[in-house]
């Protein structure tokens, strides 16, 4: 008689479980789908805050981890801890596998904050904008509006920008509401004269209506006004968020001229993201490993990055170019969505749920 196998206690089983489904979640979260939240207003009001929405990894390809010593199912910080969740020990060379497509003009995308540096590139704080300009495009914003390659760019449908609006009397949260304007945007100015709203151009077609709006005027920052904050970093060219460019964005194989100007425009990011060991800018020229260069040819695309809520964003206007090496996925449709503002089940936006992000 053969000798019957020796049953599994229950504490083992649990832990053999337990084991399946960390490694289960890891692989689907790695090759498949990843979960995320939308923390901010940057891309509202095509993506709320409050929306749960799946990133597919699979549409650009999934990007095989650089940093392979880390504890499944963690970002940059053990669960509840300030306690490291990796080590960079080990640093595995930009991989990733095939995908559906590339990133296109105007995709929804996911990828790691770029000027994060304290990290490795695959453990970069996410954010999500929209691509407005891919690789070899010129882009340029002129009085607020978007212009890619001499030509306006689509608008999304409910792309928000911020007013001035004067009003007769004091205005309340539930007077907003009915706008759909949230309390987070919206404020009041110090004199009492009025508010600072975000809002699409249709919430304030609506808004024209009422008879306590005195006027409404969209904030645009005058041309040739010159904001420090603006990307390219010490730069002069009278740029800001409404009068941006034109400029191109790099893309794989494509060579230039290392004049000062474009060394300004192109410098910092040859010096962070094209993986150099040293890169010097000094006197408007640029030296690697210590040697002038008089012309480059960048190794991989570069991606223009900018939120729907074009004057509460931080995007590519203020810190460039988002390396393809950065791109974590497609934001794909949204599962759940919860409004903050609201108690019980009337905090489930229940029009967005399993919605498609366009």
């Amino acid at each position: 008689m053969s000798q019957s196998k020796n049953k599994k206690s229950p504490t083992r089983e649990w832990i053999d479980a337990l084991v399946f489904a960390v490694v289960a979640a890891s692989l689907i979260r790695w090759l498949l789908l990843e979960p995320f939240t939308i923390p901010t207003a940057s891309m509202e009001k095509s993506l709320l805050v409050g929306d749960f929405l799946f990133v597919s990894k699979m549409h650009y390809g999934t990007r095989v981890p650089k940093t392979i010593l880390q504890v499944p199912l963690t970002h940059q910080k053990i669960w509840g801890t300030e306690i490291p969740s990796y080590s960079d020990a080990i640093q595995l060379p930009y991989m990733r596998l095939p995908g559906f497509s590339d990133v296109k003009r105007n995709d929804v995308v996911v990828f790691n904050y770029p000027v994060e540096f304290e990290y490795p590139s695959d453990l970069k704080t996410n954010y999500i904008k929209r691509a407005v300009g891919i690789a070899g495009d010129i882009v340029e914003v002129k009085q607020g509006e978007l212009i890619v390659n001499g030509e306006s760019a689509p608008k999304p449908e409910e792309m928000q920008y911020s007013y001035d609006l004067i009003t007769n009397r004091p205005l309340t949260v539930e007077f907003f509401a009915d706008y759909g304007i949230n309390p987070e945007s919206f404020m009041s100015f110090t004199n009492g004269a009025g508010y600072w709203v975000f809002g699409t151009d249709q919430m304030m077609e609506r808004l024209k209506s009422s008879p306590v709006v005195v006027s409404i005027t969209k904030r645009i920052e005058p041309a040739g006004v010159n904001e420090i904050r603006i990307f390219p970093p010490n730069s002069n060219y009278g740029w800001n968020v409404d009068n941006f460019g034109p400029l191109q964005i790099p893309a794989k194989d494509w060579s230039i001229e290392l004049t000062p100007d474009n060394v300004l425009r192109y410098g910092f990011t040859i010096e962070n993201y094209e993986g150099h060991e040293q890169v010097v800018i000094r006197e408007g020229a640029l030296y690697i490993d210590g040697q002038k260069v008089e012309n480059y040819t960048f190794k991989q695309n570069y991606y223009f990055m900018m939120g729907d809520n074009r004057h509460d964003s931080l995007d590519s206007r203020f810190w460039g170019f988002v390396p393809e090496d950065h791109i974590v996925g497609k934001a794909w449709f949204l599962w759940l969505s919860l409004d903050k503002y609201e108690s019980m089940f009337n905090k489930i936006r229940w029009s967005r749920f399993l919605k498609g992000i366009e």
